[in-house]
């Protein structure tokens, strides 16, 4: 594959081509992650979960988040690299620039916050000094104490009318990227159709530009029930490279995610 960057992902999204997008926090699996076709790797501030073993993302820091994405970019074989800001570092602009340095220099192509329309002079900021953004809205996990626990967004008028406004204002204050977590497929939808950057959606239906799913979660590795938007695709592979073939090719396909995997 060869390297893909902002401007392959967003032609891809005006020309209707959905592309794929999967976790991984070390070289091993971002090589066969990369190798197996999928155009973007997610350093997620998930592993905090997946790999310390906490119960949220909370307590992960910029460290280990540059850590994981150099080892990552040490593996990749020409997928994008986007990497989370963890909880808590970018509570002011100034910051957010600092705690974006350090995972763009540890390898990152672009940064992943989470929020709606206070980020939008972050967002700004960051963008104009050369640092690409994806912003993370609906469920965010950082906000989950907050928003009393993992629970579907944007499901009532008001708020899904606020969130369409936010996602509008965040690409034209320099977002690259949107990323919808957990809400409504319709909403989603119409978030991806009303702006023009590309739009990855979990938990969010099947009409967003990408889709991302946590590496753990899709090879069937996720203790006690999975949440409703995984599908396994280890159930019928034959290696790890071939259920990351079978992720990707699915999402271009536009197969994955059906109905079961979204909400109303």
């Amino acid at each position: 594959m060869s390297n893909i960057n902002l401007h392959t992902l967003t032609a891809r999204k005006q020309a209707g081509e959905k592309f794929a997008v999967l976790t991984a926090y070390d070289a091993c699996f971002a090589h066969l992650v990369s190798e197996a076709g999928n155009e973007m790797i997610l350093v997620g501030d998930s592993l905090g979960m997946v790999l310390q073993g906490h119960d949220s993302t909370l307590p992960v820091s910029v460290e280990e988040m540059a850590y994981h994405t150099a080892s990552v970019a040490r593996g990749n074989k020409g997928s994008m690299i986007m990497t989370d800001l963890p909880f808590m570092s970018y509570a002011t602009p100034e910051q957010a620039m600092d705690s974006a340095a350090a995972l763009m220099a540890a390898g990152g192509q672009i940064v992943k916050i989470e929020g709606g329309a206070w980020l939008a002079e972050t967002v700004s900021l960051l963008a104009e000094r050369g640092i690409p953004v994806c912003a993370h809205m609906g469920l965010t996990p950082q906000a989950v104490n907050k928003l009393g626990g993992y629970r579907v967004q944007g499901r009532d008028r008001d708020s899904a009318k606020q969130m369409i406004e936010d996602a509008v204002l965040l690409e034209e204050s320099g977002a690259s990227m949107l990323l919808l977590e957990c809400v409504p497929s319709l909403l989603a939808r119409e978030i991806t159709q009303a702006v023009d950057i590309p739009v990855i959606g979990i938990g969010a239906g099947p009409d967003t530009d990408a889709q991302v799913l946590v590496m753990h979660d899709m090879l069937g590795l996720t203790p006690g029930r999975p949440p409703k938007f995984v599908k396994n695709f280890m159930a019928d592979a034959d290696s790890v490279q071939d259920a990351f073939k079978a992720y990707g090719d699915a999402v271009r396909a536009g197969t994955f995610p059906g109905p079961e995997h979204g909400f109303e």
